[in-house]
């Protein structure tokens, strides 16, 4: 990219979000439509802000995983219990262009909040709801709390599986709510997105289900590898660092057996053929790893990069942010808060046409409550000062990164 970061507006410029999502998922999606252009305000709690503040680990006060979502959005503190804080968020709602929201199913509509509400008010509107289960399920299911069970039915759960449940459906959630826009820029008329944390897990694990209901087979653990195909998986090297190898096609896998200084492994009954590899893949897995066990990981990806076979390190957080690529790639600089110089992941998806945004600042607590009320909704400073008094909204607070 020739220009730099922050230089022009992003496609999504004149969409402005309001976030009423906590925590990951949601504030994930709002993290992403705030990568492109828009204009994410978030709604937080006026004493305690989003619980996602308070995690660890931490930097100087301030929580890595919340400084990641939330860098550049505004936050307005509204107290979403008392009427006059519902009152504003309805009102802001019709002034806006997405709402996006984490609650439980049914809570917006017992706050008379619901998108037939909304949409009254504002029928371009797009409302994207983030649920464990969606909206459309039966009552017992819409009501389970589900942010760290879902996708852990088949295996025991590895640590931290809920970021990768909440991260995957705040991309889609970000998907869908662009999808919505795009059909509104042709109807003129909002709808209502409706994510379940569930369900994006559930299109990537679809072979399983489809092996099942093709053959009433059920997968079950593969170990270190993919289950359809050998030899496939995540190998120490010589010198402790970790690689994978992914040698899933009949041509890759012959290769591999030449870098490894066996092509004879092509013509033995167990392992010329993938079926064969599958029966004897344990076997065959001992033996690429006490092969890549031999030699320093550069060494060896070396060697199967001169083979041609698809291989990569597996990187912990030094390996990633001392690579070139990642570095002119990826990784972007947040500035301008109490974690001092630091680097977080840029926009996921790439546009010739656009270089992405600044990554500055991460908000206080109602830091924006004053300008974007007065702004949207063209409260006074008496009329501020009263919803403040009565707690409806947080008091105008300095900057504090």
């Amino acid at each position: 990219m020739s220009r730099e970061r922050g230089s022009c507006p992003g496609p999504l410029a004149g969409v402005t979000v309001l976030e009423l999502g906590t925590m990951y998922a949601a504030p994930t999606a709002g993290r992403m439509l705030r990568d492109f252009g828009a204009r994410v305000i978030k709604v937080e709690d006026p004493g305690t802000g989003d619980f996602a503040r308070h995690w660890t680990p931490q930097h100087n006060g301030l929580a890595l995983g919340f400084a990641r979502l939330n860098a550049g959005k505004e936050s307005i503190g509204i107290d979403l219990r008392r009427p006059a804080g519902r009152d504003l968020v309805r009102r802001l709602a019709a002034r806006v262009d997405v709402v996006l929201e984490s609650f439980r199913p049914g809570r917006l509509e017992e706050w008379g909040l619901g998108y037939d509400v909304l949409a009254a008010d504002n029928p371009g509107l797009v409302l994207t709801r983030v649920s464990g289960f969606g909206q459309t399920r039966s009552v017992p299911e819409r009501e389970r709390r589900s942010r760290i069970g879902v996708g852990q039915a088949t295996r025991p759960p590895p640590p931290q599986l809920w970021l990768w449940t909440d991260s995957i459906a705040g991309l889609m959630g970000a998907f869908g709510t662009v999808t919505a826009l795009l059909a509104r820029s042709r109807t003129g008329r909002g709808d209502a997105v409706d994510v379940a944390l569930y369900e994006p897990l559930m299109f990537i694990l679809g072979d399983s289900i489809l092996r099942y209901t093709s053959s009433g087979e059920i997968q079950q653990r593969v170990g270190n590898g993919s289950g359809s195909a050998s030899p496939r998986g995540i190998y120490q090297a010589g010198d402790g660092h970790w690689m994978s190898i992914a040698a899933s096609s009949q041509t890759i896998a012959l290769r591999l057996f030449t870098a490894m200084g066996h092509p004879e492994f092509g013509d033995d009954p167990r392992f010329a053929t993938n079926p064969a590899r599958m029966e004897h893949n344990e076997e065959l897995q001992r033996l690429v790893g006490a092969w890549v066990r031999q030699r320093p990981r550069a060494e060896v990806l070396a060697d199967l990069e001169a083979h041609e076979v698809v291989a990569a390190p597996v990187n912990d957080a030094r390996d990633i942010v001392e690579d070139p690529h990642f570095r002119t790639r990826t990784l972007v600089e947040l500035a301008g808060t109490a974690l001092g110089p630091v680097l977080v992941p840029g926009p996921v998806v790439h546009l010739d046409s656009y270089p992405g945004p600044l990554y500055e600042g991460v908000p206080a607590i109602g830091e924006h409550t004053g300008p974007a009320l007065t702004e949207l909704l063209g409260l006074t400073r008496e009329e501020l000062a009263e919803l403040a008094a009565s707690s409806a909204v947080a008091p105008d607070r300095t900057r504090v990164p």
